[in-house]
């Protein structure tokens, strides 16, 4: 079994390196920079330009938090969780949660997870279960290697050595279910979650161990449950008591310990 159930759209990646190589060799075509060819290549103009781009891509959270400001204000919409409030830019972590059970839930946003920023994380003391949310922007990334190289070499390693604990990883942002990531829990029936602007699958969801796993004492320690209690409310609206039960339906589990392979 993958440890993901997404994949990368091989056709997909495919167009992105045909363009690529478009770009590369039809950039001078493009606006009116009053370069010729050989100076829109040689004078630098075209490697600033794509560097420039990078850049913004790389610097900028806006479409993240975006992204991750309409869910949580989704899920406050629909009773899941009392309040929520961005963390600001003075703290590690991003968003901090109150629960309904009274709880204070914390979220540190992270990218596609195959970077060493991934290890790089600081459970503050005043949260009850501490959340890493992986939005993965980038359209050609592989999200099994990612996820892998993130949960395997990264955060597992960081929890053990470090001792620090972490109660869940969430995957999920709007590439899920497009063209560029297809996700196979939309192949039976649509089960798409309609959040403002986006339509979205059900969410990749990890229980992390409720206790530090050492080698010799704590091989096999307990998972965080996923769904501690429910009450339904009516029908239509359900109150919660645990941050990662809003996000289950649809979702895969993974417990982490030391023994596992």
């Amino acid at each position: 079994m993958s440890i993901i159930p997404c994949e990368k759209n091989e056709a997909f990646e495919l167009k992105i390196r045909e363009f690529a190589e478009t770009l590369k060799t039809e950039a001078h075509r493009l606006g009116s920079n009053g370069l010729d060819e050989n100076d829109v290549y040689n004078s630098g103009l075209f490697r600033g330009a794509i560097e420039r781009i990078r850049g913004q891509f790389a610097a900028s959270m806006n479409e993240k938090r975006q992204f991750v400001d309409r869910v949580l204000g989704y899920m406050q919409d629909q009773g899941y969780v009392q309040t929520y409030e961005s963390s600001g830019s003075t703290n590690r972590h991003d968003y901090t949660l109150k629960l309904h059970s009274g709880k204070t839930a914390v979220i540190e946003l992270k990218g596609c997870l195959d970077g060493n920023n991934t290890n790089i994380f600081q459970r503050p003391a005043h949260a009850e279960e501490f959340i890493i949310w992986s939005v993965c922007a980038n359209r050609g990334a592989d999200p099994r290697r990612n996820v892998w190289s993130g949960l395997h070499t990264r955060l597992s390693a960081t929890i053990i050595a470090e001792e620090k604990r972490v109660d869940g990883l969430v995957v999920w942002d709007w590439v899920c279910g497009t063209i560029g990531r297809s996700c196979p829990k939309l192949t039976a029936s649509d089960r798409r979650t309609t959040v403002a602007q986006y339509r979205l699958p059900p969410p990749c969801i990890y229980v992390f161990p409720s206790t530090i796993p050492t080698p010799r004492n704590n091989a096999n320690p307990r998972a965080q449950p996923l769904v501690v209690k429910i009450k339904r409310k009516s029908p239509k609206r359900r109150e919660s008591y645990q941050s990662l039960a809003p996000l289950a339906e649809g979702s895969k589990r993974l417990i982490l310990s030391t023994s596992s392979r």
